[in-house]
């Protein structure tokens, strides 16, 4: 006997929770705001992020690179971003308000970051994968690149979701 395929949200609400997705992400979580993360996808398996290179996020006065700190913190919103997504994905039977409070227990247990160049380009875009979706705790792979397409830094997390 096999179960019934579960419900899923409507098409319209899958449009509003992605809206909700974007502003959550890059309005609420001040930080975020901040550093300039923008969505440029927002669908699994793979959302990703851009953000532009600017004097406030210059790390080395001399040559005018990336703060390893600005590439930590962007990986590891863009594997907290990943995580969300995929929790919609995951619970596609529950509405907006439902996997929005799931969305409020997640945080980050454990960050490593492989700084592989020097943060050099005009915009940076950030990628991740779920590698591990649990019922207490997520795992994800991450990548930023730079404008040219070279890969700047990796990072792989673990978060808590429940």
């Amino acid at each position: 006997m096999t179960a019934a395929p579960a419900h899923r949200r409507s098409a319209a609400e899958q449009k509003r929770l992605e809206a909700a997705l974007v502003e959550i992400f890059e309005h609420r979580i001040r930080f975020n705001e901040t550093l300039g993360l923008k969505v440029l996808n927002v669908k699994p398996p793979e959302p990703t992020l851009r953000f532009e290179m600017r004097d406030a996020l210059v790390g080395h006065y001399a040559s005018g690179r990336l703060h390893g700190g600005v590439i930590s913190a962007t990986l590891d919103a863009m594997g907290g971003f990943a995580i969300m997504v995929a929790l919609a994905e995951k619970h596609a039977d529950e509405t907006l308000e439902q996997v929005g409070h799931r969305f409020s227990r997640v945080g980050t247990i454990d960050l490593r970051v492989d700084y592989l160049r020097q943060g050099l380009g005009k915009h940076f875009i950030a990628s991740a994968e779920v590698t591990r979706l649990g019922g207490r705790v997520a795992a994800t792979q991450m990548k930023l690149a730079n404008d040219e397409g070279t890969l700047i830094a990796t990072a792989a997390a673990a978060y808590i979701i429940s």
